[in-house]
């Protein structure tokens, strides 16, 4: 994209001074998570995405990598509540949403609101509960309000589930089927420290009362506010065409280089279209700009689609990954 057409968008779109000054709480929110949380930018930015376009993240990681330390932290920073749920074979929906609560005293009913009514949400090792307790939780990402009894009670804005998965301990889990994968803004991986990072670690964590307080840097409406000048930022016409390039790669590799025919099942649905485009714009938000660039889009598609598309039997016989396939498909790609 030239700088050109970066710099002469419609009126309608957010100019720089006004993006510098909506995104202001970016760089200081930023500096606080890192006071508690060592390394892991990438997966800090990745749930700012996620807050800002409303959307929710898949984890998957081996655990001690600070997952719940990161929410919590952003969580403490933001000023919104947080709460944990340990997912586990015996657990039932009403664990998660709530229940009805009867009192013998008066004959009567009241709600008891589950723990999901919080604005971060961290779902931990959600493939361990039975698909009843998925779908609950799912429905309820997709619906924003859950119904207990005969009422409907909405959901606090912001909301955001994250949902973590051990990549390695699999027995006695229930797999989430591909279509509620799909309801799933991005599935980020979560990688070990680097030695440099890990030794801060070792010397900020090694005792008994590591320090944890965070500052509140913003509010929760604060977030809110900056989704309405995330969804006017500018995305080109190479851009969008681009995207939908990428997307449709997915569902016809072989269009791209016919040795990619065999690896996949089943490509991204329109809804990564959608959320690829979301989180591109969120991501120049982020960065202080008020239009997507290719570079934008190449970032985040790995974490778009990575959880979208489907390998076939002959890519797991190969030990070849979705970011494999995506690479690929990426390289092969013309970029605007």
């Amino acid at each position: 994209m030239s700088d050109t057409t970066a710099s002469s968008p419609a009126a309608s779109i957010p100019d720089q001074e006004t993006i510098a000054k909506s995104a202001s709480w970016v760089p200081p929110l930023r500096a606080e998570i890192a006071r508690v949380l060592i390394g892991q930018t990438h997966l800090v930015d990745r749930l700012l995405v996620a807050l800002l376009t409303n959307g929710h993240v898949l984890l998957e990681g081996v655990p001690g990598l600070a997952k719940t330390l990161a929410v919590r932290t952003l969580s403490s920073a933001l000023h919104t509540t947080f709460k944990r749920i340990q997912f586990t074979p015996d657990l039932l929906p009403a664990d998660v949403v709530g229940t009805m609560v009867y009192h013998p005293k008066d004959g009567t009913f009241s709600p008891r609101l589950g723990p999901i009514f919080a604005n971060l949400v961290l779902a931990d090792e959600i493939n361990r509960a039975p698909a009843k307790v998925q779908s609950a939780l799912l429905e309820a990402m997709q619906e924003r309000q859950v119904t207990i009894g005969e009422s409907s009670y909405k959901l606090p804005d912001p909301f955001m589930v994250l949902a973590t998965q051990n990549p390695i301990d699999q027995e006695g889990t229930y797999t989430l089927p591909e279509a509620q994968l799909d309801r799933f803004l991005l599935k980020v991986r979560v990688v070990y420290p680097t030695p440099a990072e890990e030794r801060q670690v070792l010397d900020a964590m090694a005792t008994s009362a590591p320090k944890l307080d965070v500052n509140q840097i913003i509010e929760a409406k604060d977030i809110v506010a900056s989704r309405t000048i995330v969804n006017s930022l500018y995305v080109d016409e190479k851009i969008r065409d681009y995207i939908v390039s990428i997307i449709h790669a997915t569902r016809d590799p072989g269009s791209v280089a016919p040795h990619l025919k065999l690896l996949i099942r089943c490509g991204a649905s329109p809804r990564g279209t959608i959320n690829l485009a979301l989180a591109a714009k969120a991501l120049a938000f982020l960065a202080g700009r008020n239009y997507v660039t290719p570079q934008d889009i190449k970032d985040l598609a790995p974490d778009i689609l990575r959880h979208r598309i489907l390998l076939s039997y002959e890519a797991e016989a190969e030990g070849v990954t979705a970011e494999d396939v995506i690479k690929q498909l990426l390289d092969k790609l013309p970029v605007p």
